[in-house]
């Protein structure tokens, strides 16, 4: 087993607490704002869910990857319109609250880079990299990121094979057997990352919606009950340090 070099981890779920979320609330909160009147706002709603629960499925089966702005052309909105700009405001308003970084990330980060092990993101989103990248500067987390992988800028998600090796490169790793992959799903994230040749440590603390679930016969290579936990495991098998 060789010493691991960098751990790279899922956002949702994982780096933020799993949270229940009324999912078709954040199109509401969008969609309110976008459209001219409550009839039209409901029915501009109900098409982004459709165009989302689509492209879900799709990067589920392996099929591509997808962007926000995608999703919102694919429902009939007009991203260039002026009404835009304050739609999107309300739904990452939306948001807010559902994207705290949990507390355990500064320490794990900070001990897994005093071990010399790198540390990296693989999120499967429609979201930008600069929505992102704005969330881990708010909780203070961002300079502990040494190389990160939001799938809404590649070809593929999770669990495609590409998607892990895309992640490898960001943090500057080329061998995967050297590489942790720490996720709360069991087929994008720990099954992918197998599959990939990384070993797979599960947060199992995620309630992930029937429809959202693919069966799959994995066994993690370890569970984490807290992120903190992980620095366990790297100890157990070996870093840099």
């Amino acid at each position: 087993m060789r010493p691991v070099r960098a751990v790279i981890f899922d956002w949702g779920g994982t780096l933020t607490p799993w949270h229940v979320v009324d999912l078709a609330r954040q199109w509401d909160a969008y969609a309110a704002e976008y459209a001219p009147d409550r009839a039209a706002a409901t029915a501009l709603a109900a098409r982004i869910v459709a165009a989302e629960d689509d492209a879900w499925a799709r990067i589920r089966a392996g099929d591509g990857s997808a962007h926000l702005t995608e999703v919102l052309e694919a429902a009939g909105v007009d991203t260039d319109r002026p009404g835009h700009s304050a739609a999107l405001a309300a739904y990452e308003e939306f948001w807010e609250p559902h994207t705290i970084t949990d507390p355990d990330v500064v320490p794990l980060f900070t001990g897994l880079r005093e071990r010399g092990v790198r540390v990296g993101v693989l999120s499967n989103t429609i979201w930008s990299r600069d929505y992102h990248e704005r969330i881990f500067a708010r909780d203070g987390v961002l300079h502990l990121v040494d190389g990160s992988v939001y799938t809404s800028e590649i070809d593929h998600g999770k669990p495609h094979r590409e998607a892990f090796r895309t992640a490898m490169a960001a943090v500057g790793v080329d061998d995967p057997a050297a590489c942790v992959y720490v996720g709360d799903r069991v087929f994008e994230d720990i099954h992918g990352a197998q599959r990939a040749g990384m070993r797979a440590i599960l947060v199992p603390h995620s309630d992930i919606p029937p429809s959202q679930r693919v069966p799959v016969d994995v066994r993690p290579d370890g569970v984490a009950a807290r992120l903190v936990d992980i620095l366990g495991h790297v100890d157990r098998w070996g870093c840099n340090s």
